[in-house]
């Protein structure tokens, strides 16, 4: 046993873990049930939390190695995520819902980092997201439409 630290949506934490427990496990271990385990290989993105404002998979990650940083998961962005979630609904793009976290997170590091993307930077960042559903174009529609509406200075209440 060994203990961490961290900041997990906000709230400082501090527990005692096993040194093989994985950060997806953590996470969900304190409520933060968005993050989902898929393919436990690093590659399709449902695990994906901000640590330190950038995206990491969770499934592949020591909790150990998230000591004395600072986690997010979708239950600590839920404001900044509704800026854009209704603009991938409306263009079918959460059919299941299954990839929904995955694809919010990597969009809010994205908007943070680059709040202007061209399409194939939008692609190229959400390329690590598995979706079986839709086809990735209405997710790439609806950031498409987001970022128009805020360039217009509108907003989603069409």
């Amino acid at each position: 046993m060994m203990e961490i630290r961290l900041k997990l949506n906000g709230k400082t934490i501090t527990d005692h873990i096993d040194a093989d427990l994985l950060l997806i496990d953590f996470v969900r271990r304190h409520g933060c049930l968005s993050v989902k385990r898929g393919c436990e290989t690093a590659n399709c993105g449902l695990c994906t939390v901000l640590m330190d404002g950038k995206p990491v998979l969770s499934c592949s990650l020591l909790a150990a190695r998230a000591d004395g940083h600072e986690i997010y998961t979708l239950e600590g962005l839920q404001q900044e995520a509704e800026a854009f979630v209704g603009f991938i609904a409306d263009e079918g793009a959460d059919q299941c819902g299954f990839c929904n976290p995955g694809y919010v997170m990597n969009t809010i590091a994205l908007l943070r980092e680059n709040p202007n993307p061209t399409d194939d930077e939008i692609r190229a960042y959400l390329a690590g997201n598995l979706c079986r559903c839709s086809g990735y174009e209405g997710q790439l529609r609806g950031i498409r439409r987001f970022l128009n509406s805020r360039a217009e200075g509108g907003s989603h209440a069409e």
